[in-house]
């Protein structure tokens, strides 16, 4: 029997392996991206305390767009960048969640870059 290559599962091996080394405070919060194949989500997380401080996805409100497109994913990261400094957080720790830093990831932090947010 052959057995089937499961993408999903080689992204969340690569995902441990990431998270390993980096961890979110309340100072520096990790960013986290998840991707589906319509959306996508970034979480801003304080790994010390366990809790979400803000996040952004294509499936908020006030989101015009798609999220399965690369304008959609900057959209998303303007959205994360926008929500951070409202709550004061300028600097973050970039958790591209076990996917390649390319496309939706990519676009995504260069959204949030530009709207302030360093890592």
């Amino acid at each position: 029997m052959i057995k089937k290559f499961d993408s999903n599962k080689a992204r969340l091996k690569r995902h441990r392996r990431v998270r390993a080394k980096i961890s979110g405070t309340s100072e520096r919060p990790r960013l986290n991206v998840f991707r589906s194949t319509k959306h996508i989500y970034a979480q801003l997380i304080d790994d010390v305390n366990g809790v979400t401080l803000a996040s952004a996805s294509s499936m908020d409100k006030g989101f015009e767009g798609n999220g399965g497109n690369v304008e959609g994913a900057r959209k998303v990261g303007e959205m994360i960048a926008k929500n951070a400094a409202d709550k004061g957080i300028s600097e973050v720790v970039f958790d591209r969640g076990g996917y390649l830093y390319h496309g939706r990831v990519k676009e995504l932090a260069e959204g949030a870059r530009e709207n302030g947010l360093k890592f």
